[in-house]
């Protein structure tokens, strides 16, 4: 996988982690040490595949577009690299072995390439984001805001 992909999934990863609040790309680029002129090429890329959707204003950011159990690892891959060329004999526009369509290699790398896809179509977003928690510590991003009445809850019985 390119950079890109894993830069991809660590945003979608942030995002998840920080549903609370939108996330702003200062605070993103500045966790995984990205420039952010990288990280606004690859939100590009992540709000055209309709993973991530962008909030204009004084509280803007970034956000999921859509919940994080509904983003496959396997779908950010295909949105983020380019091809899946395993050998030159998967480029068909530019094929010069005279193996290629008898040797029996390109079917066990299809295969393998089908393989791989399933298991990355088999986990999403929330699946690898399973303890917020700890990926918000991690990502050194601030506490959960308290709801009021859980805050005022958490101090006892209320003495008048």
């Amino acid at each position: 996988m390119t950079q890109q992909t894993s830069y991809s999934i660590r945003v979608l990863l942030y995002c998840a982690a920080n549903m609370k609040t939108n996330s702003r790309i200062r605070d993103i680029a500045a966790t995984y040490n990205i420039s952010e002129l990288h990280l606004f090429k690859i939100m590009h890329v992540l709000v055209e595949a309709g993973f991530i959707e962008t909030v204009r204003g004084r509280n803007g950011g970034i956000k999921l577009a859509k919940p994080a159990n509904d983003i496959t690892i396997g779908a950010v891959v295909r949105a983020t690299e380019s091809n899946f060329y395993l050998t030159d004999c998967f480029d068909t526009a530019n094929r010069d072995c005279p193996l290629v369509d008898s040797c029996g290699v390109n079917g066990v790398l299809n295969e393998a390439l089908r393989a791989f896809f399933a298991v990355l179509d088999s986990y999403t977003i929330a699946d690898v984001a399973t303890d917020r928690n700890q990926l918000r510590g991690l990502l050194d991003i601030g506490a959960e805001p308290i709801h009021p009445l859980a805050a005022a809850a958490s101090f006892g019985p209320r003495l008048s």
